[in-house]
């Protein structure tokens, strides 16, 4: 019964407690907050909210703040992995899930603190371990970045 109530149902919230049984980022890595519409073996969307207190704005830039976009990237990753997790159950979570190539990556406007970005994924195709995601990044709807992935979820 407990392994039931740990799998989402399509469409429900995945909140930060949820993630953290999930995927085994924590901060400073956890570059996500939420998941909203994850709808298993097809999509969902992360929630990162970029505060002016993040670590990286310590150097990146102190006087002109911006995200660095390999760690949007690494958002879109976090959010395939729930997804990958939510589609697989619960005997999955805690699986570390490594990217073994990322592709067209484009960065189109910074992230500032402030920005509330929504990572769209979705899954283009699984064979076995690996799967391919399409990512993208929405700030207040615009696309801020977007990429093309594969990442292996490794056994136990």
């Amino acid at each position: 019964m407990e392994a039931e109530a740990a799998t989402p149902a399509q469409g429900d919230v995945i909140d930060l407690s949820q993630i953290k049984r999930m995927i085994p980022h924590r901060y400073p890595m956890l570059m996500i907050e939420k998941i909203v519409d994850v709808v298993r073996d097809s999509h969902a969307i992360g929630i990162k909210n970029v505060s002016v207190n993040e670590w990286f704005f310590q150097g990146h830039f102190p006087a002109e703040p911006v995200m660095p976009g390999v760690l949007i990237i690494e958002a879109m990753a976090q959010t395939a992995a729930v997804l990958v997790v939510a589609t697989l159950g619960p005997e999955k979570e805690g699986r570390l899930t490594y990217f073994m190539s990322i592709e067209n990556a484009r960065f189109r406007r910074p992230v500032v603190p402030g920005d509330v970005i929504r990572v769209h994924v979705e899954k283009q195709r699984r064979r076995g371990n690996v799967w391919r995601f399409s990512g993208c990044a929405k700030v207040d709807d615009v696309i801020v970045a977007d990429a093309v992935y594969t990442a292996m979820i490794r056994d136990a």
